[in-house]
C-alpha cells in the first residue's frame, strides 16, 4: 500500500499536533501511546485533538484517535465495530501492512488491544479477539463485526471530526448502523462454554469496576 503523509492543512491539526502524531512513527507506536494513557471513565466521545490534549481515552475515543494518527502516518483512517451480546461493543482502528490486517485499540480488558498485522482477512483478525471477548460472568460474547469504515468519508460532512471540541457520538451511531457479518452460527453459539476462572482473571488484569469494554 502506498502511504501518503498528510499536511497540517489537510488534517486540521496544528503543526505541533501533527509532529506529535508523526513522532509515534508506526501503528505499534500509536498503541504504545494509547497504553500509556489512563482509561477514560466518562460518557464522552472526544475527538483525536481532545485525546491528544487530555492524554486519556476510552474504547471509542482511543479507536478514533488511532485512526486519525494512522492517517497522519499515511494509512487510511479505518474503524471496525465488534458486536457482542450481553456485553458492550468494542471499536478497533484497523490497518494493513503488505496485505495483512492488524488492529489498534484502547480497552479495559487485557486481551482486546493491539494485534500485529499478520491476519490475511478481516474475519481472521476478528476471530483473534474471540477468546478474550468475555463478560464478567465469563461468557464468550463476540458475535458479529462490521465492514471497515473509512472515516475520510466524513471529511465533507464533518470536516472537523479530528479536531472538534464537540463529541463524536455520530461516529458510534454510524458504526452501529453499518452492515455487520455474523461470526458464529446459532448451532456454534449453543455449544459455547464459559471460560475458566483463571482465563477470566487474566482478562481482567487492570480492569476498573466502573469501566466499559
Amino acid at each position: 500500500m502506498a502511504r501518503v503523509l498528510l499536511s497540517a492543512a489537510t488534517t486540521g491539526f496544528t503543526p505541533r499536533e501533527r509532529r506529535a502524531l508523526r513522532s509515534l512513527r508506526t501503528p505499534h507506536g500509536i498503541q504504545r501511546a494509547l497504553d500509556a494513557m489512563p482509561y477514560h471513565h466518562a460518557g464522552t466521545a472526544w475527538s483525536p485533538r481532545r485525546v491528544l490534549r487530555e492524554r486519556t481515552a476510552h474504547c471509542l475515543e482511543g479507536a478514533i484517535f488511532a485512526a486519525a494518527a494512522l492517517r497522519v502516518l499515511g494509512f487510511p483512517p479505518l474503524l471496525l465495530d465488534l458486536e457482542a451480546v450481553q456485553d458492550t461493543d468494542h471499536v478497533l482502528a484497523v490497518y494493513q501492512v503488505r496485505g495483512h490486517w492488524g488492529a489498534i485499540a484502547k480497552s479495559n480488558f487485557a486481551g482486546l488491544r493491539y494485534r500485529e498485522p499478520v491476519y490475511r482477512t478481516v474475519r481472521e483478525l476478528v476471530l483473534s479477539y474471540f477468546e478474550s471477548y468475555i463478560n464478567l460472568r465469563g461468557d464468550r460474547t463476540l458475535r458479529a463485526y462490521s465492514d471497515p469504515v473509512n472515516l475520510a468519508r466524513f471529511d465533507r460532512t464533518q470536516p472537523d471530526w479530528m479536531t472538534t471540541d464537540g463529541d463524536l457520538w455520530w461516529v458510534a451511531e454510524y458504526l452501529v448502523d453499518v452492515r455487520h457479518t455474523r461470526l458464529l452460527s446459532p448451532a456454534l453459539v449453543r455449544r459455547l462454554h464459559r471460560v475458566d476462572r483463571r482465563s477470566l482473571d487474566a482478562g481482567l488484569v487492570g480492569y476498573r469496576q466502573d469501566g466499559h469494554r
